[in-house]
């Protein structure tokens, strides 16, 4: 008989449930994209229809039908065994729960059935998912339902079944149409904040998803207590419809002449949808485009709309050109070998124009536009409450009637709407644009990254360190890297894989990146890896993206799981060594330092024949490991890592943005200022020189002219760096320095290793000029003196916080200025005679009286406009 924690690991099933209780809607639709991605990974998938939650759908308790045949094959229509036996529950004492309860806040006769229900239901809730091994459930439309006996049977379920079964949050919980918040003048819930319903349970096995970050900021605002809600917009497929063999008589079995521009409606028919703003333009057009209007919905769900519907059509003379062609499949439904039959996406195909005149009140997405836009078709729609949420404030194009000015369609809006039926050439860029913004914001990928962070891919409790992996067209030396990544080797061994993973982000890699990886992670199981997305170009937004996602990953390894987790940064284009995990591993449990930096070096076969380069880039890395000895230095993307908890205190990675040319670009020692953030939040940087890089020799073979004048990463303060990669265009070089190049590349090195790490250190830690090694270093009277200055000049220049971009450069350069030579002369001692002394000084420098020579140096680094205080020092040396 297997433990609860070993039959935890059995189980593979997906249970979902929809509180919509309708066979077919945007509800299930999105829960099949999403089932989908499970579907995919091995699971089994299992609906629950709902028809037993809700009660004002006149199917309560009744049985499947054709339910299936709306719905892909993998997924088993399900409910739960049993539940109409039960005794007291009815469609009508939901309902009286409903009045009485919820909506007055009385009912007290109900109360003591209310328990019984609510118990009875939890019991076969819990039996059925035991039955089919379910590990994920998938609630959808389920805040605040109509139905608060199910509800609290629901929530009791899943804390039974989380704690028996040791799962972390296994449920995700989503609200589609935030109806207790668009309906308010239904009185169904009383009044806000509802006090009489049950508020969503703050519970450690359910994750809570809103469609739009309105829709989150008014959770919140009922229900504060809520610690894990995202935003998940609603996705869609992005593939143009096209009229096909299967689908190309679609018009003809429908009535609707091949010539004729066709509206299309795709809802349910209820009086909330609105079509009678539908065929009142309709109305508007006739004469001028000869349109024909078709709504795919079921006239049988409501009767009397359906009859007023008609007689509408026929008193505004529209009656033939309007078909109601009853209920369709699902946009994503494939009936290439159904005959007859049709889908959403097959109407698309034919439609030159998608109608969304809905209810102000009522929508809270509006699918039917993001199918559209998906598909390839322009639309129009009301601008209903949430519509610029959704869709206006991204700069979606469509004509959108104001509700609020005019009920029904103005005679502008019928203008704008049959001058876009008459332009082919307009409606085909309005298509095209809305397309290609759709792809970005509502892509696929966005619900997989969250799916394979929530659910698909459970981080074992082992596993303590995530390694962040930054990728933009880095197909020529991912397979290499990654091999490093797997033969990391421990104290008696190869490491063991289950104690870290790889979370591979792409950049908008356009080569064979993303299936490199995804190879690896194939023919290599025993290591995780996971490949996310992020769209904004940059290794710093890369990186950001990487570490939150393993930072969110790692808080779901299970109760027992209490180690402190490390995020480890990597390089795409740089190799590590086998035991460069488990030295900065062992370096940071020992030190218990916040952030664990490496060592970096390049190897001398790349340099042969080229001595003057070698010698700069070996006097560099001499002084890096003497001062990261002593102050631990600060993170570089090659190769660091940080306590997840220390990272998510301080804000993680933030990406600073200035202005070159005219367009912002994001700058790039992301790294350098995560660790100024760290540091100066009072916590420590170890380094662990066992732990060590191979820097991949482009960065200075593609860069040595950048190296030499000082403007590797740019200039004038702007700290960018541009493409390295082997085939990128530009001159590289393999020929040796001149003596001349050979000297200012590396006064430009010094010059910015020098303020960065020996006085970057102690001026964001001064208590450091306390320790006995750095005392040594810089000689009692020079450390004495230093820390006496650097109080003066916080003090004199007001720096509480020393966080902000670009915050500690002036400091740093004014110091360097006033101590080079005594620092130089410490390095000399300790590095060796040939670090020689400090660069010249800039010439509006050399004439300054000494005794003004700390004023005008103030003066010097604290100029912005021209920027030659940054480029003077280079903004930065590759090596």
């Amino acid at each position: 008989m297997p433990t609860p924690r070993e039959r935890a690991t059995e189980l593979t099933a997906l249970w979902g449930i929809s509180f919509d209780a309708t066979p077919i809607s945007g509800v299930i639709v999105e829960f099949v994209k999403t089932a989908r991605v499970f579907r995919d990974r091995g699971y089994d998938v299992y609906l629950d229809l709902g028809y037993d939650i809700k009660s004002d759908k006149n199917a309560f308790f009744r049985p499947y039908r054709d339910e299936n045949e709306l719905l892909p094959e993998w997924v088993e229509l399900a409910r739960i065994d049993a539940i109409s036996t039960i005794d007291d529950y009815t469609p009508e004492f939901v309902a009286n729960v409903l009045r009485e309860v919820v909506g007055a806040g009385h009912g007290e006769r109900l109360r003591p059935s209310m328990r019984v229900t609510t118990d009875r239901i939890r019991d076969l809730i819990l039996d059925k998912w035991e039955e089919l091994c379910i590990s994920t459930v998938i609630v959808e439309n389920g805040t605040l339902p109509e139905n608060i006996v199910y509800t609290a049977a629901l929530h009791a379920a899943i804390a039974e079944y989380g704690n028996r079964h040791r799962l972390g949050r296994f449920v995700l919980w989503r609200d589609h149409d935030l109806m207790w918040q668009s309906e308010p003048s239904s009185g169904k819930y009383g009044e806000f904040p509802y006090q009489n319903t049950p508020q969503p349970v703050d519970s450690p096995f359910i994750h809570y998803l809103a469609l739009h970050e309105t829709a989150r900021r008014r959770t919140l605002e009922w229900a504060p207590h809520l610690r894990n809600i995202d935003v998940l917009p609603n996705t869609f497929a992005h593939r143009r419809a096209a009229v096909t063999e299967h689908n190309a008589g679609f018009r003809r079995v429908h009535g609707i002449p091949e010539d004729v521009p066709l509206l299309s409606r795709i809802t349910r028919i209820v009086p909330q949808k609105r079509i009678d703003r539908d065929l009142h333009l309709l109305a508007g057009l006739a004469g001028r485009t000869g349109a024909y209007l078709f709504v795919a919905g079921e006239p049988a769900e409501c009767p009397a709309e359906y009859e007023r519907l008609t007689a509408l059509a026929a008193r505004l003379g529209v009656a033939g050109r309007v078909v109601f062609g009853g209920r369709l499949a699902p946009h994503e439904a494939d009936l290439a070998g159904a005959p007859g039959r049709f889908s959403v996406r097959d109407l698309l195909a034919h439609t030159t124009l998608v109608t969304f005149l809905t209810s102000y009140d009522y929508e809270s997405y509006g699918n039917p536009v993001g199918e559209a836009i998906a598909s390839g078709v322009p639309y129009v729609s009301t601008r209903y409450e949430l519509y610029d949420t959704v869709y206006g404030n991204k700069g979606f194009r469509a004509p959108v009637l104001d509700v609020g000015v005019s009920d029904l369609p103005t005679v502008s809006f019928v203008d704008e709407v049959a001058e876009l039926l008459e332009n082919d050439t307009e409606r085909a860029a309005m298509a095209d644009f809305n397309h290609e913004l759709g792809r970005r914001h509502f892509g696929r990928d966005s619900a997989e990254r969250l799916l394979d962070r929530l659910f698909l891919v459970p981080m074992g409790e082992r596993t303590r360190m995530s390694v962040v992996l930054p990728v933009f067209d880095e197909a020529a030396n991912l397979p290499a890297v990654l091999d490093s990544l797997y033969h990391q080797r421990g104290a008696a061994g190869p490491l063991d894989r289950s104690l870290y993973e790889i979370v591979l982000v792409d950049n908008n890699s356009t080569d064979d990146t993303v299936a490199i990886a995804r190879r690896f992670a194939e023919d290599h199981p025993d290591l995780p890896v996971h490949v996310v997305a992020e769209p904004e170009q940059g290794v710093a937004c890369a990186r950001r993206t990487g570490m939150d996602f393993a930072s969110a990953r790692s808080r779901g390894r299970g109760p027992g799981a209490d180690e402190r987790f490390l995020l480890v940064s990597a390089d795409a284009d740089c190799r590590v060594d086998p035991d460069w995990l488990c030295e900065l591993f062992t370096a940071m449990e020992s030190g218990k330092a916040a952030i664990g930096v490496c060592d970096y070096y390049y190897s001398a076969e790349h340099f042969t024949g080229r001595p003057r380069l070698w010698d700069a880039i070996s006097k560099t890395l001499r002084c890096r490991a003497v001062t990261f000895a002593l102050f631990g230095g600060f993170p570089d993307g090659k190769g660091f890592a940080v306590d997840r908890d220390v990272y998510d205190r301080v804000g993680g990675i933030e990406i600073f943005y200035q202005l070159q040319g005219g367009r912002f670009v994001n700058h790039l020692s992301d790294d350098w200022d995560f660790g100024i953030k760290v540091r100066g939040s009072g916590e420590d940087i170890v380094y662990a020189p066992g732990s060590r890089v191979e820097i991949n020799p482009r960065r200075v073979d593609h860069a040595i002219d950048e190296v030499i004048t000082g403007r590797a990463y740019g200039s004038d303060g702007i700290i960018v760096m541009r493409d390295i990669r082997v085939d990128a265009p530009g001159p590289g070089r393999e020929s040796d320095l001149t003596a001349e190049e050979a000297l200012q590349a590396w006064e430009f090195s010094v010059k910015d290793f020098t303020p960065k790490n020996t006085i970057l250190p102690v001026l964001l830690t001064p208590s450091l000029l306390d320790d006995d090694a750095v005392v040594e270093f810089f000689g009692a009277g020079l450390a004495e003196r230093l820390g006496r200055r650097i109080a003066e000049i916080t003090e004199e220049m007001r720096v509480v916080d020393f966080t902000p971009i670009h915050s500690y450069k002036t400091p740093c350069y004014r110091l360097y200025f006033e101590f080079a030579e005594e620092i130089f002369a410490r390095l000399r001692a300790t590095v060796g005679e040939d670090i020689g002394h400090p660069p010249p000084l800039p010439p509006c420098l050399r004439d300054v009286p000494p005794d003004r020579f700390p004023e005008f140096v103030k003066y010097y680094c604290e100029d912005r406009e021209s920027g030659d205080a940054h480029n003077y020092f280079g903004n930065g040396g590759v090596f």
